[in-house]
């Protein structure tokens, strides 16, 4: 018979919790396992599934009555093949499916065909999150780095069982192994978790005095982590296994590293692509010219400006961008010309300026003379 999570212990809340803590609760959770909010993880989805169903029992009055006083358990016909008097049956006045009524009460059917009870499964350790910074020129070359966490691990002195050096687990009495114990509820027979061993099978008889039977202990760790390169803000790196260790020589859970991204002082991003604005002088952008622009590579790339380059062009250098994560080649180097207009003149450069301003036709800067004849035909001027 599958153990289930107690629907209190789901919900993260106390038995005693009215509607109201009820539905808090309730809606904390939902959001953070719900599918859309955690990109399909499985395991996310069937806690998502698993949190519904708890909530759908205890905020019906009726149906939390029911479940506190006998769990959600199988049950079967204490009445085996429908003999003796007090049985129910099939026909009128009756129910051809017993299971039905408390797939009514409880949700689920848990009616019939399930016997004997077995052990609980180790529950794995938990998952944990680190939270990570890095600078663009990391995320563009990728680096190996140690970080330092405090986590339960398997306590050394009894290896991980929870129980003390020289002693051993023995076959919980209570349930004689099975995890489950039985107890007769009217008509029913109800099958709950053994009290005593919490549904193991096995008790400790001596429990560890490092770890108090747990199995594990906190303690510090440094782990080696690898960036690869071409990483982007919230790229998740997984060590499995890293995570808490499970109770009583459990698997453990794993780390999961969430990457941050520094900004940059001169680059955005935008997947594999970078950008940059480059200022350049508008004596270059009427004649053209070449610039030099860095590249997160260490190169230098020499970038050619066009004649008569406005602002706010945009010019692309293939390949010079981010590497494809996990992948081959790289994206683009987007440089957004900002042509800057001096403000601090010589005496000579005016002269010269006003040189060029009484050789003018108009036909130098085609916007500007487009956009004043426009206005001339609005005004009739």
């Amino acid at each position: 018979m599958t153990t289930e999570v107690d629907y209190y212990e789901l919900l993260e809340v106390e038995r005693t919790a009215d509607g109201a803590a009820l539905k808090s609760a309730y809606r904390k959770l939902a959001m953070k396992y719900h599918p859309d909010r955690t990109g399909g993880c499985t395991d996310s989805e069937a806690k998502f599934k698993a949190v519904s169903e708890a909530y759908e029992c205890l905020k019906d009055p009726q149906k939390r009555a029911a479940y506190d006083r006998y769990g959600h358990a199988a049950y079967t016909n204490a009445q085996s093949g429908g003999g003796g008097g007090g049985g129910f049956r099939g026909g009128a006045g009756g129910f051809s499916d017993l299971g039905d009524i408390f797939e009514t009460i409880f949700g689920q059917s848990g009616f019939g065909g399930q016997g004997g009870g077995g052990r609980q499964q180790q529950r794995r350790g938990a998952d944990l999150r680190y939270d990570m910074e890095i600078t663009l020129d990391e995320a563009y070359h990728g680096k190996k780095t140690e970080i330092a966490i405090d986590v339960s691990a398997a306590c050394d002195a009894c290896d991980g069982s929870g129980a003390q050096p020289g002693t051993g687990v023995k076959t919980c009495g209570t349930c004689a192994g099975h995890g489950q114990v039985r107890a007769q509820q009217g008509f029913f027979v109800v099958e709950r978790t053994c009290p005593s061993c919490h549904g193991a099978g096995q008790v400790i008889e001596s429990p560890c005095r490092s770890c108090r039977g747990e199995g594990r202990v906190d303690k510090p760790k440094t782990l080696s982590v690898t960036i690869p390169a071409g990483v982007d803000e919230g790229t998740r790196i997984r060590l499995t296994g890293e995570g808490e260790a499970g109770a009583r020589g459990a698997p453990a859970g794993d780390l999961y590293i969430f990457l941050h991204v520094k900004r940059h002082a001169i680059f955005e991003r935008d997947g594999t692509t970078l950008f940059c604005r480059a200022p350049v002088s508008f004596t270059t952008a009427a004649l053209g010219g070449m610039i030099e622009v860095p590249g997160l590579d260490g190169s230098r790339h020499q970038i050619k400006i066009p004649t008569g380059i406005q602002s706010g062009k945009q010019i692309r250098q293939r390949g010079a961008g981010m590497p494809v994560l996990n992948g081959r080649g790289q994206g683009d180097l987007v440089i957004q010309v900002d042509v800057e207009t001096p403000t601090k003149l010589t005496a000579k450069q005016k002269e010269l300026l006003e040189a060029f301003r009484e050789t003018e036709t108009g036909e130098e800067c085609p916007q500007s003379t487009g956009f004043f004849s426009k206005l001339k035909e609005i005004w009739g001027d």
